[in-house]
């Protein structure tokens, strides 16, 4: 089965000067208040304090680990986006890239079948040889939706990552209302990934999706149906998502709930949160940490970048629900209607729409 490049765009992460909104709304634009966001915020923040707080916390050189769910695994807050790594032009500096955030302490290796026609799990296949690997949680994604499908891509990001297991697989978009019924289906992708799973080849399992907080339920839903939990949920958590169809608000709770680890990605909403001038790059990181996330997935398509994320994650301290509220009455106003969550409201980022023959 062949890869196509990527539709995705390009995250940035530069620093845009504070804007501020001098009041609060929701996503229908109704003004709330700052009790209401006071509350809203407070059982995130007390989660994110107690791990954060706890006598078996832990730091790598600096980086904070937090439990993966019901796994048990420690993983370093923040995680390693691996379609930038793709998107870097030099391959070498790819390289230079990841074994630099594992030399620095992070642990959480992201990527996907389909990122850049396979290339980003290529570099990285070559940048865990020379004893990496075993510095790594190294987690993947197939798009497949059939058996068939699912196995073949199985196969291949092994060949391409050089390894003979992949510590988390997850089912990739799961960005359409047919996705559950199609994986969980007799001869769906499910059974590939299981038999993966009793070969060894694969040892937890999760899925992620960037379009509807009620397709995740449907997703989690589904699986209890056929009497399985995931390991790990991988969705947008950021300032702007909990102000307009919340993946924070709907899906974090059944996660949380079920012991289920929580994989926050986007939290610049690629650039177009920094576009909007509303909050600076380490803000939104400090903010996706603050919520009961197991680990925060960036991109990082330079060291400079890196950098500012390795930073980021050795700053971090729990902020307190004033400083939640603060900042997302900031970003409130810009946040109606998903104009900088262009994931939940258009087809810009869905690789499996532009490429269906991917899914099987």
């Amino acid at each position: 089965m062949s890869v196509k490049n990527d539709p995705y765009p390009q995250e940035d992460s530069r620093q845009p000067n504070l804007g501020l909104v001098a009041r609060t709304h929701d996503a229908a634009g109704a003004g709330v208040s700052r009790r209401e966001f006071l509350g809203l915020a407070a059982a995130s923040i007390f989660l994110a304090h107690a791990d954060h707080q706890s006598p078996g916390s832990e730091s790598r050189n600096g980086i904070p680990y937090r439990t993966l769910g019901r796994s048990g695994e420690r993983v370093s807050l923040i995680g390693l986006g691996g379609y930038h790594l793709g998107k870097q032009a030099e391959p070498q500096e790819s390289i230079r890239i990841i074994r630099t955030g594992l030399d620095e302490g992070i642990n959480f290796l992201d990527n996907c079948w389909d990122y850049n026609g396979g290339e980003s799990e290529i570099r990285m296949g070559n940048a865990l040889r020379d004893g990496y690997r075993q510095k790594a949680f190294l987690m993947s994604k197939i798009d497949g939706r059939t058996k068939a499908a699912a196995a073949s891509q199985i196969s291949e990001s092994l060949r391409r990552l050089q390894t003979d297991r992949i510590d988390l697989l997850q089912f990739h978009e799961v960005i359409r209302d047919t996705d559950p019924d199609r994986i969980f289906a007799e001869g769906g992708a499910m059974a590939a990934i299981l038999e993966a799973q009793k070969a060894g080849k694969v040892r937890f399992i999760g899925f992620t999706g960037h379009k509807s907080p009620d397709i995740h339920l449907k997703m989690l839903e589904t699986a209890s149906n056929h009497n399985f939990t995931f390991d790990a949920v991988q969705m947008p958590l950021n300032v702007m998502d909990a102000h307009f169809n919340s993946f924070e608000k709907k899906v974090l709770p059944a996660l949380l709930k079920s012991d289920i680890g929580v994989l926050g990605m986007k939290p610049m909403g690629d650039h177009f949160i920094l576009d909007s001038k509303t909050a600076t790059a380490v803000e939104c990181l400090h903010y996706a940490m603050n919520l009961p996330t197991s680990v925060v997935i960036t991109g990082c398509d330079s060291l400079p970048i890196l950098q500012q994320a390795l930073e980021a994650a050795r700053s971090f301290q729990p902020m307190n629900s004033s400083q939640v509220a603060a900042l997302l009455a900031k970003t409130a106003k810009a946040a109606e209607a998903g104009r900088f969550e262009l994931y939940k409201t258009s087809h810009q980022f869905d690789g499996t729409y532009a490429n269906p023959q991917w899914l099987g």
